[in-house]
């Protein structure tokens, strides 16, 4: 089994869990690509067998969340989940002030990770140091940030829309807008419905998932040339070999002349350079 599931994950679990249950369940290697909170549901793409080593690869921006943000006071975590670590303060802004601030989070900012977080400090999880009440400052990220728009607010609670890169975090967006609007403010809820290539539309609940939902390896990164080789050039494929060659595309997916996908190669000057291969066996 060799290929991609799109997850819908449901609330509650880890980003690890939902891989754990996945290799348990169809007997294989498995590893997810973007994590997902616990609280966060939407897709989290689980690559199986050979596609474990294709990540890098896989498009993972952009990522398009909704979710709801509620004004009065800051947590530990920048969420539900958290303690409150600020005074409750009324959201007394108008609607002007709020598209402002959300406006003044957008472009290319560097982003201040949330203390509980997988973002590592000195080879550590942050959200370790964090659990032992210790501080430690952590240096920005930047990150894409395409849109923050607002979609409704109901007494406190705001829903809203982010376009953004990898490497981003709501928590984060939530957290700054609040202290902007000088009332506080955490993620109350947030869903992911797109990831790259790959939209909600796409996404299998965990606990319905079957193999026919299985995205197979030749079907992945459908946008890139395809190249087909045979005899000396697939051996040299296998063997990371360079083989003379143009692709349309930066990157080109390599088959031999079974279907099989064996090689990720990147075209440059005439030639195609192996980047990744996928197999051994020399089947021309």
């Amino acid at each position: 089994m060799d290929g991609l599931f799109v997850i819908d994950k449901p609330e509650g679990m880890t980003s690890h869990d939902v891989v754990k249950a996945i290799r348990k369940r169809f007997n294989t290697k498995a590893g997810h690509l973007g994590t997902l909170d616990p609280m966060a549901t939407g897709i989290l793409a689980v690559c199986v067998g050979k596609a474990t080593r294709m990540g890098q690869f896989i498009p993972s921006s952009p990522k398009v969340y909704t979710g709801s943000i509620r004004f009065g006071f800051s947590t530990n975590t920048y969420d539900r989940e958290g303690v409150p670590i600020t005074d409750e303060r009324p959201l007394d802004r108008s609607m002007a002030e709020i598209d402002h601030a959300m406006q003044s989070l957008t472009g290319s900012v560097d982003q201040v990770p949330p203390p509980f977080s997988a973002k590592k400090i000195g080879g550590v999880a942050s959200h370790k140091f964090a659990r032992k009440g210790q501080h430690i400052p952590m240096s920005g990220a930047r990150v894409e940030v395409q849109e923050f728009q607002f979609i409704g607010l109901e007494e406190s609670v705001m829903s809203f829309r982010v376009v953004c890169s990898a490497g981003t975090y709501v928590r984060s967006l939530a957290h700054d807008l609040g202290a902007k609007l000088g009332c506080g403010a955490h993620l109350w809820s947030l869903r992911r419905v797109v990831s790259g290539e790959l939209g909600i539309e796409q996404a299998v609940p965990l606990d319905k998932v079957t193999a026919a939902a299985l995205i197979p390896m030749d079907a992945l990164l459908a946008s890139w040339s395809r190249i087909e080789v045979s005899g000396e050039e697939e051996n040299r494929v296998v063997h990371g070999n360079p083989i003379p060659g143009t692709a349309a595309t930066k990157f080109a997916r390599i088959f031999n002349k079974n279907g099989e996908f064996i090689a990720v190669g990147a075209a440059e000057n005439g030639w195609v350079h192996p980047r990744l291969v996928l197999t051994s066996i020399n089947s021309g």
